[in-house]
């Protein structure tokens, strides 16, 4: 068979297997007894392989992509530890196609090239026909991708792909629509821990030389975080431990020694990395302050950039809380500072400070809702000139062009507010901050309504009696003796009178 310069799935020095039939296998390292333990306890068939019963059914793509009954070209979604790679040594074992195996770590565009040219030929030449199987294919730039479209297009290849990143965000749209996305799903706890009880029992693994005790096993199988990778591994060190100590079993002890943090399935440039994130806000949002901590340590214990999430913090401090909390953008913006100025690992504490706050805070996106309806209106085009009194009237010649005349200096009221009109012609009486009931922002949605009424001249309510009576505007009373209190503590008295 001839060199395809590939590097096997074990590293460049691994050797390839022996082919598998009249198609052969290139870049899979052959299964020996000091092969890792994962390694070993690979599903022989897939009726072996678990977790995955929404893929398995009679007929369903997997099975006839493993059976050796399918041309399509297959992309395998999931988290590590799912079976993406088992699937592939499955497929590599169908005894009619010539199977190829890369990682996308260190094959590149001349790799590819290789595979599909001695694939061509070979079909030519009445050939296997041939399966290119390709890891960790999110890494792949889009030019090696590109490279893979007119010989999946045409069959000259079947393309199996495997990724634990999201492919609509990592793959190209083409070759994406080329293929048939299979997700796999974590494995649950029960799955995991029957693959253990296999490992401990089967002649490929530990051939029942030790026990494994039930807290050590459910250490493992919590650690996993439903990665049977993890959990096998974890389990080949705790029976080293064991063996060496010269017991029969595999304790708890052995196990916590063995293995001592979880698996954190976070990737900061993947969609692990946005699911979380997109987690983290939404239950701060929705005030539930302990799964917002959740989120917040799986963040920090999975490396994520405490800057990144400090950022968070600031922006969702003016998004959802608002002025029903004006005090939350200090504190989430002087967690921001101390992650700075502190650092890892002590912010976390900042962190966790702020956090508290802003998910226990009143909530409310009318500063949101209220920019975003601004910037529609000017994006439409609605306004127009600023009105003459507002123009600047400092320079030179502006008072002749009229700047600034008619304006009202509110300062000269004794209530700190005037009629006059600040918003373009077009946008005169249009109301975009519609305040919430919540927290300190009842005391902004009693005032407003006056206020709006004093700038616009609009008449008081008729129910109202008529005559001056004093308010308080902005948290000044007219005698100048500070705030007035009325209306929530707001500062508007609720006297609403004399305002024309």
């Amino acid at each position: 068979m001839e060199s395809d310069a590939l590097f096997s799935l074990g590293g460049p020095a691994a050797a390839p297997s022996a082919p598998a039939g009249p198609g052969g296998v290139d870049g899979f390292s052959t299964v020996g007894e000091d092969s890792p333990l994962p390694v070993r306890m690979r599903p022989a068939s897939i009726d072996e392989l678990v977790g995955q019963d929404h893929l398995l059914a009679p007929g369903a793509p997997l099975r006839q992509l493993v059976g050796g009954g399918a041309g399509m070209s297959v992309i395998l979604w999931g988290p590590p530890g799912s079976g993406k790679t088992t699937i592939a040594h499955l497929v590599a074992g169908a005894t009619d196609r010539r199977f190829v195996a890369m990682s996308a770590l260190n094959a590149g565009v001349k790799d590819v090239r290789a595979v599909i040219d001695t694939a061509r030929r070979q079909r030519r030449a009445g050939g296997p026909q041939t399966v290119l199987f390709i890891d960790e294919v999110h890494r792949f730039s889009k030019t090696q991708q590109d490279s893979l479209l007119a010989a999946v297009e045409d069959r000259t290849v079947t393309l199996l792909a495997a990724t634990t990143e999201n492919p609509y965000f990592s793959v190209i749209s083409p070759l994406l629509s080329r293929c048939v996305l299979l997700t796999l799903q974590p494995l649950d706890d029960a799955a995991v821990r029957g693959l253990l009880r296999r490992a401990v029992a089967d002649e490929r693994g530990l051939a029942g030389a030790l026990t494994l005790q039930a807290e050590a096993e459910d250490h493992l199988v919590r650690l996993a975080g439903g990665d049977v990778r993890k959990a096998l591994t974890a389990l080949e060190a705790a029976a080293a431990s064991a063996t060496a100590l010269g017991t029969g079993r595999i304790d708890l002890a052995t196990a916590e020694q063995a293995v001592d943090v979880a698996a954190v399935r976070y990737d900061r440039d993947g969609d692990a990395h946005y699911d979380v994130t997109s987690a983290f806000i939404k239950s701060m949002r929705g005030s539930d302050v302990d799964a917002a901590l959740h989120w917040l340590a799986r963040m920090l214990v999975a490396g994520e950039d405490a800057r990144f999430i400090a950022r968070r913090l600031v922006i969702f401090a003016s998004e959802d809380v608002g002025m029903a909390d004006p005090t939350a953008l200090g504190v989430a913006t002087a967690a921001a500072h101390a992650v700075e100025y502190v650092g890892l690992p002590e912010a976390q504490l900042n962190l966790a400070q702020a956090v508290i706050h802003l998910a226990t805070a009143p909530k409310s996106n009318s500063a949101t809702s209220a920019i975003g309806a601004a910037i529609a209106d000017v994006r439409a085009g609605r306004g127009g000139p600023v009105p003459r009194g507002l123009r600047d009237a400092h320079y030179s010649g502006a008072r002749g062009l009229g700047h600034g005349t008619g304006y009202r200096y509110p300062h000269d009221d004794q209530r700190g507010v005037v009629t006059q009109q600040y918003a373009p012609d077009d946008l005169v009486g249009t109301d975009y901050y519609r305040p919430s009931g919540h927290g300190a922002e009842r005391s902004v949605a009693a005032r407003l309504p006056l206020l709006r009424r004093i700038v616009r001249g609009l008449p008081a309510p008729a129910s109202r009696p008529e005559g001056p009576v004093p308010v308080a505007v902005n948290g000044r009373h007219p005698s100048g003796t500070g705030h007035a209190g009325g209306a929530d503590e707001g500062g508007v008295d609720a006297a609403e009178e004399g305002q024309q």
